[in-house]
């Protein structure tokens, strides 16, 4: 049975995006890590990070209501299961030390400020998490200190859902030993995907771009012929020439050669009593 084309997704061109799972794990890292901090995990305790990578945007009925969030590198749009949501409301608010309970059916639980409030706070939480994984690596690319990280703000306007092909990092977070997992989803605009590949440039890569540049720009020489007339005479004409003997031609535009291979063509002018070549334009 004939098997349909893959198409190819021009994005994806010179682009290292096979090194997309490696940026997936740092982030992991790092969100593990703000877990155990003091302002974090005043929010998160008791949960851990189970599980991080790209994966495709979630439909509505998973994700619900999408959280932007901007800042001068680039936008980031937060979503999370409210199922996991719920849980942690209920453990920064709810009793103390209690062990996790069965998973809150969602549908059953009016929403409220409190929860719209928390949903913000915990997204810009990972989001700015996020974010500072990609300066550090911009900064180590281009051999820099890695400066603070621009802050990211809640957006005014909310975020569509981000396109079935987009850039979503999706996070798994587990509750206790044998909690109920949810699932986190942070979804990076152009501006912030491009910082991420370029972040993650090979080394090799960076080193070779600056040499060529050099090598093209300034290196590399070339001999250019300029051919300022050409006139076709007969053999006749050609053989009875003799001492003395004027030409008749018209100088135009002349042909500017690269190998005998015509480039250019330049008007001709005089200069101090020097012939120059002047007004280039790509030959046809």
């Amino acid at each position: 049975m004939p098997t349909s084309p893959q198409v190819l997704d021009p994005r994806l061109l010179g682009r290292p995006v096979h090194l997309l799972p490696q940026f997936a794990a740092q982030v992991a890292e790092d969100v593990a890590v703000a877990l155990r901090q003091s302002a974090v995990r005043r929010y998160w305790e008791g949960f851990r990070l189970e599980a991080a990578g790209f994966v495709g945007a979630p439909d509505s009925t998973r994700s619900g209501r999408w959280l932007a969030f901007e800042g001068p590198a680039g936008n980031i749009a937060f979503a999370l299961e409210r199922s996991l949501l719920l849980a942690v409301l209920n453990q920064r608010y709810g009793r103390r030390g209690a062990a996790p309970g069965p998973a809150v059916d969602p549908s059953t639980v009016r929403v409220t400020a409190t929860e719209e409030r928390l949903a913000v706070v915990l997204g810009q939480q990972l989001a700015s998490v996020l974010a500072r994984r990609v300066d550090a690596n911009l900064a180590r690319a281009h051999n820099e200190a890695s400066a603070p990280a621009g802050e990211l703000v809640p957006g005014s306007v909310p975020p569509a859902p981000p396109a079935p092909d987009g850039w979503t990092l999706g996070m798994t977070l587990r509750q206790g030993q044998g909690g109920e997992c949810g699932q986190v989803w942070l979804a990076l605009d152009q501006e912030m995907v491009a910082r991420v590949l370029q972040g993650l440039t090979p080394e090799r890569a960076r080193e070779r771009a600056p040499q060529a540049s050099v090598a093209l720009g300034s290196a590399l020489q070339v001999t250019l012929d300029g051919r300022l007339v050409s006139k076709e005479i007969t053999l006749e004409a050609l053989f009875s020439l003799k001492l003395g003997d004027i030409i008749p031609v018209t100088v135009g535009r002349a042909d500017v050669l690269l190998a005998e291979s015509r480039l250019f063509t330049a008007a001709v002018t005089e200069h101090n009593g020097t012939l120059c070549l002047t007004s280039f334009e790509d030959s046809d």
